[in-house]
């Protein structure tokens, strides 16, 4: 499979990190890819829309499937909400 430095957010065409699906999710293998750069724009405008349509502060990530292909948001209510799930990649 390809590592994190080979696949590219599609909105700000940044690396996306090699993340681990949570325990109990119900996504099928065992990480995904989710983009954790701090200035792409779909994160960064994320927080205005999902104010704007649910009167929530909170945004979102994108993030690929590498198994299926699905991709979508993966929500977040913080800059550093879900980092502590980036796997380490080892080499």
């Amino acid at each position: 499979m390809a590592d994190s430095t080979q696949v590219l957010c599609p909105h700000c065409r940044q690396p996306m990190s090699r993340w681990r699906n949570p325990e109990l999710a119900c996504w099928s293998g065992e990480f995904q890819y989710v983009c954790f750069n701090d200035e792409c724009p779909y994160f960064i405008q994320g927080w205005e829309w999902m104010e704007s349509h649910f009167q929530v502060k909170s945004s979102y990530r994108h993030r690929l499937d590498p198994e299926t292909g699905d991709n979508g948001p993966l929500p977040v209510w913080s800059k550093d909400a879900l980092r502590s799930l980036i796997a380490v990649e080892e080499g």
